[in-house]
């Protein structure tokens, strides 16, 4: 199956006035039909959830469906699908509940790869506890992370491993179905950062090996909030801080206050949409399966163009060349500060942001300090004239 990229772009009133987004990995456009799902259930008859009246049962429904759209998206249980105003709270959250358990000597495992949502809130709650931080390097000049190097930080008092599903500015993909066999034979939990994996390829959180998984739905053209996803057996141990009359429930134990219904609906509808993008198989998991391997054929397609065209610019340095990565690279031109280059394309249409993503300890590990390179990634909008243009505006800005 293939994408109808032409289709796509339509349903893209952002792109109507010509600019080139390659910032979809810090937040990609929105289809209208997304649009419409928010701006409808903002106009509903609406109101907290309940039982009784039209508006409490349409507040119901919107947050079960949300719920089934996800699991539909990561292959999870529904009933272990929490909301959250975002990944990084999210993973604050689950990191303060966890660590209640952690005793001095116990070990956490970060990576130096990884976002800092994904690295922080353990490192915090790590030292709440009394718990040591053991850090996991990568290879300097590809970018890949393997499964040795995390196994060698890994001791019968590790309680969890902390890694990405996909590197957000190098783009690199870890083996995770391998990490977690080696993270769970020393009995410890894997925590996934699924935040720039889940836009760009076929996610079965059981079959990663992942015990929470973590992503963000304005990353895959839905709306800004995030999602942390778990067995429900592994919530229900978990007893983070919460209003007295709130539920006990799980999930909405982790849910503080109202949810913000509008949201989670367009949240479905950006399911909905990327389950249609290249299938129409009767049952919406297989949709998605079907669409999502079609947007990771169009994009590695579309990224070979991108990195061939980058390579051949004298004076642009790619930072990292992992084998299995997203559709994301990472840049530097001679001469040039990210952010003049990040200006010049602005000025082109073409956006295409400078800075270390909040991968601070990366841009760190590679040798940018705090200042980071330009990044581009792809999105299933994305076309070859996008790509042209970029490369022509970086050709300009390198002479």
């Amino acid at each position: 199956m293939t994408l109808d990229v032409a289709r796509i772009r339509r349903d893209f009133p952002a792109l109507e006035d010509g600019t080139a987004f390659f910032d979809g990995p810090g937040g990609t456009q929105v289809p209208r039909q997304v649009a419409e799902a928010v701006a409808a259930t903002m106009t509903s008859g609406i109101s907290n959830r309940g039982t009784v009246t039209a508006a409490e049962l349409r507040a119901e429904d919107v947050v079960r469906g949300a719920r089934a759209a996800v699991a539909d998206l990561l292959g999870c249980d529904r009933s272990g699908v929490v909301f959250a105003r975002s990944m990084t709270q999210a993973t604050y959250d689950v990191a303060r509940a966890l660590a209640a358990e952690w005793e001095p000597g116990d070990e956490v495992v970060a990576t130096r790869l990884d976002h800092d949502a994904n690295i922080r809130p353990w490192v915090q709650a790590a030292e709440r506890a009394g718990a040591t931080v053991r850090w996991v390097g990568f290879d300097r000049a590809t970018g890949e992370l393997t499964v040795d190097d995390v196994r060698a930080e890994l001791s019968d008092r590790t309680r969890l491993v902390a890694v990405t599903g996909a590197s957000n500015v190098l783009g690199t993909r870890p083996d995770l179905p391998a990490i977690a066999e080696a993270v769970h034979a020393v009995g410890a939990l894997l925590f996934v950062d699924g935040v720039h994996l889940t836009p760009h390829a076929p996610v079965d959180v059981p079959a990663l090996g992942a015990d929470l998984y973590a992503c963000s739905p304005y990353k895959f053209l839905g709306p800004h909030h995030g999602v942390v996803v778990a067995a429900p057996a592994l919530l229900e141990r978990l007893h983070p801080d919460k209003l007295l009359p709130s539920s006990d429930d799980v999930p909405e134990r982790f849910e503080l206050g109202t949810l913000p219904y509008e949201l989670l609906a367009g949240t479905t509808a950006a399911i909905d949409y990327l389950a249609g993008l290249a299938s129409s198989a009767p049952d919406r998991r297989t949709r998605v399966l079907e669409s999502m391997r079609a947007v990771e054929e169009h994009e590695e397609q579309l990224f070979g163009r991108l990195l061939e065209g980058l390579r051949g610019i004298d004076g642009v340095t790619l930072h990292g060349s992992p084998a299995r990565r997203t559709p994301t690279a990472w840049f530097s031109v001679d001469g040039r500060s990210g952010r003049d280059v990040h200006e010049q394309l602005a000025a082109a249409g073409v956006n295409a942001p400078a800075s270390h993503f909040y991968a601070i300890e990366a841009s760190r590990w590679v040798g940018l300090g705090d200042s980071g390179a330009v990044r581009a990634g792809l999105a299933p909008y994305s076309n070859e004239d996008d790509v042209d243009r970029l490369l022509a505006g970086v050709a300009e800005v390198a002479r």
